[in-house]
């Protein structure tokens, strides 16, 4: 599970000088082990601080809340990895999650018996008692290196396991927005199609599964995103699904719009704009290709067209998170490469009256790119 993430892991820190690291990322965590703790309702009130993983030298220990070793099991399973845990819950003493991570992580580096070298630490997401257990109880001789956002790179080329987990999600958002499709009719609220789509897609999981993004009427003053609400469905609306799934620790993406009843035509010709856009955005995945060119050419597009620009990205990869590099946005000079999965995602939008957006999402192969997401996008047959 997850071994040639933590191949590029140490082969980077070592090109660095670094001979162990602590990770405390949940991004991180999740792409060097796989684990992925049950989040529908938050973090643990038990938790102590994030899951943690320490590297020594080619062994890998994840430090996790001790209900949460079932979810990290497979990890132990793996060479040179161990799953440890710390006490949570109990109704034998108070509550002291907090200090008992911090006595877990003491006894790990202890055993590193770490002397000298280079630690690399990602601090941004380190509690300050867990930081205290670095400066005070690690000699001085150590040097201390800050190496958050340096995973962030290695991530953006998916192995095959990782393409398999973002797979299976993508099937998920194609019955949810079959789900939608069926949903949205005059006087359905936004929150009955969200509450449809994702009772269709944890029937089709046979598990929980959370959910983002956006479910919105277009008469909303503010028709770009945001939560569905109580907003009913009006003649002649829009309705616009941007739908992710958080399954096996990874995210999807993918959008569509739809509509009450028959389009006017101002919506048809602003649907079948953001079509060709993302057709032209589709048809430049390649590697090679710089970001900023795509997003550029989406933009012109639109613009071209008579619309106002959309103030969104063009794109963006997913993988442990659900926005991550390559961004297809105005500043990016990242090139894409084989292997990355990236979204594409052209709107147009008019306030308080209709939007569309549609996305998909591709995989970058050796001489193009293959789509990922197949939910119908198209525009109903009531045309």
């Amino acid at each position: 599970m997850h071994q040639e993430q933590r191949e590029r892991a140490e082969e980077f820190l070592k090109s660095k000088g670094i001979e162990r690291g602590l990770f405390s990322s949940p991004a991180t965590v999740r792409w060097l082990t796989g684990f992925a703790p049950p989040i529908q309702l938050g973090p643990s009130v038990f938790e102590g601080g994030p899951a943690l993983v320490w590297y020594d030298g080619g062994h890998w220990t994840l430090m996790v809340l001790d209900s949460y070793v079932p979810a990290a099991g497979a990890f132990g399973d793996e060479p040179n990895c161990q799953v440890v845990s710390y006490l949570g819950y109990t109704i034998e003493q108070s509550l002291a999650s907090t200090e008992h991570l911090s006595s877990l992580l003491l006894h790990t580096v202890a055993q590193s018996q770490i002397k000298s070298g280079k630690l690399g630490i990602e601090v941004q997401s380190l509690p300050v008692n867990l930081w205290n257990v670095l400066t005070v109880d690690v000699p001085h001789t150590v040097e201390r290196v800050a190496i958050d956002g340096w995973c962030e790179p290695l991530r953006m080329v998916k192995t095959a396991e990782e393409l398999q987990k973002l797979r299976d999600n993508f099937a998920l958002t194609d019955i949810g927005h079959a789900a939608a499709r069926r949903a949205v009719h005059i006087g359905a609220r936004e929150i009955d199609v969200w509450t449809a789509i994702h009772s269709a897609i944890e029937q089709a999981a046979g598990q929980r599964v959370p959910m983002g993004n956006d479910c919105i009427v277009g008469h909303r003053p503010a028709n770009i995103g945001g939560s569905p609400g109580d907003l009913k469905i009006e003649p002649n609306d829009s309705v616009i699904v941007d739908l992710s799934t958080l399954l096996h620790g990874y995210w999807s993406d993918s959008c569509a719009t739809y509509y009450a009843n028959e389009l006017t035509s101002k919506q048809i010709e602003m649907h079948r704009t953001a079509e060709i856009a993302l057709q032209v955005g589709m048809n430049m995945i390649r590697p090679g290709v710089v970001a900023r060119e795509i997003d550029q050419k989406l933009r012109d597009l639109i613009r071209e067209a008579g619309y106002p620009v959309y103030p969104h990205h063009s794109g963006h990869g997913v993988g442990v998170t659900g926005h991550e590099a390559p961004r297809i946005v105005p500043y990016s000079t990242e090139v894409l490469q084989a292997g990355m999965v990236i979204m594409l995602e052209p709107g147009i939008y008019f306030p308080g009256e209709t939007g569309v957006r549609l996305e998909d999402a591709l995989l970058v192969t050796s001489d193009g790119a293959e789509i990922l997401t197949h939910h119908d996008k198209s525009l109903p047959a009531y045309e």
